[in-house]
């Protein structure tokens, strides 16, 4: 059962100190991989700025998240790639960006040396010394070093590398360091759950199956990010999909059984939630599946709850949104007493 007392319980807090303090330093760990990176992007800029690439290919995680901010801004083809070989097409007038924190990926590394035998172009984002970082050792190869393991702060460091090729929108490594920042204070543990917006989320939620909505390609990607965060800190079901995939569940919620005793039995009536993503996003068609959805979740009594963020630039917003909802999980596991766990 989850126990919303243990939320603003000393011991709770400080049993649960190494995840918080994990969620809180985001910000810190998106200024140090700046920082640490500066040589790095010098030199990437230094080689690449003449030599504007046929075509980007990105690897490794949070690929997904460059592709949704490069997408509709890139002015080359962009492809982010999931698999181990690069594709066939790749040669030595493409940029290939591998972006590997944890430096370890036997996978990535076989990509990074695939890359050099073939003469691509190549930015490496990844522990110096490490695996990866090893097989970088092409005339073309750039090693950016990545010192905090954290795949949001490299993106981050890479994005706004990309920006000053002219690949990228403007991505400031320091806005989005104090949008974290804020979110830190705000979903603080010192902070009552009566001005706390995810322990306020946890709460709503911890009885239910959440189902997690983005309207946005950046938003929808910082759901389905919290979903899998809630799913690994607690055991609970939670679906972010498409609003296609969850009008069904929407319509086809049971009716409230009024008499069902939840300390009985506390998957009794236990029915989905509704959490909306809002990053600012707005546009015809979202406003229309957007009041479909709300609708849908009104007429068959599902409560709805919004995490939203006003942050400045697109990529900040997805980390308010993505850190406050990683808060919310860890928030979730606390009540439910489960073990301590260090986010991923």
């Amino acid at each position: 059962m989850f126990d919303d007392s243990r939320l603003d319980d000393p011991d709770a807090i400080a049993a649960a100190d190494p995840r918080l303090r994990f969620l809180a330093e985001s910000g810190a760990r998106v200024r140090r991989e700046a920082y640490e990176a500066r040589e790095g992007v010098a030199r990437a800029v230094a080689r690449l700025a003449d030599t504007p690439p046929r075509a980007v290919v990105v690897a490794g995680p949070d690929a997904r998240l460059l592709r949704a901010v490069l997408e509709p801004w890139c002015p080359v083809p962009f492809v982010a790639w999931p698999h181990p070989r690069l594709p066939g097409w790749a040669g030595g007038l493409d940029l290939v960006v591998v972006m590997a924190p944890m430096g370890s990926d036997e996978a990535a590394a076989s990509g990074v040396a695939e890359a050099v035998r073939r003469g691509c172009q190549m930015v490496v984002a990844a522990p110096g010394g490490s695996l990866v970082a090893d097989h970088a050792s092409g005339r073309d190869s750039m090693v950016i070093p990545s010192v905090t393991h954290d795949s949001l702060a490299t993106a981050v460091v890479v994005l706004d590398l990309l920006h000053t090729l002219g690949l990228a929108p403007a991505v400031d490594p320091e806005t989005v360091a104090g949008a974290l920042d804020e979110v830190a204070v705000r979903c603080s543990p010192f902070r009552d759950l009566a001005l706390n917006p995810a322990k306020n989320l946890a709460v709503a939620t911890a009885d239910t199956n959440p189902l997690l909505w983005g309207g946005s390609v950046l938003a929808a990607r910082a759901a389905r990010r919290v979903a899998e965060s809630i799913r690994r800190a607690t055991g609970q079901t939670a679906l972010a999909a498409d609003a296609e995939h969850l009008l069904p569940i929407l319509e086809s919620a049971p009716a409230r059984d009024v008499f069902a005793d939840p300390f009985a039995d506390p998957e009794a009536d236990r029915r989905p939630s509704l959490v909306v993503f809002d990053d600012g996003f707005d546009d015809a068609d979202y406003r229309t599946i957007r009041t479909r959805l709300l609708a849908t979740a009104e007429r068959h009594g599902v409560r709805v709850e919004t995490l939203s963020s006003d942050a400045e630039g697109e990529v900040a917003r997805y980390a308010a949104l993505l850190a406050s909802g990683q808060f919310t999980a860890a928030y979730l596991a606390m009540g439910r007493g489960d073990p301590d766990e260090v986010p991923r």
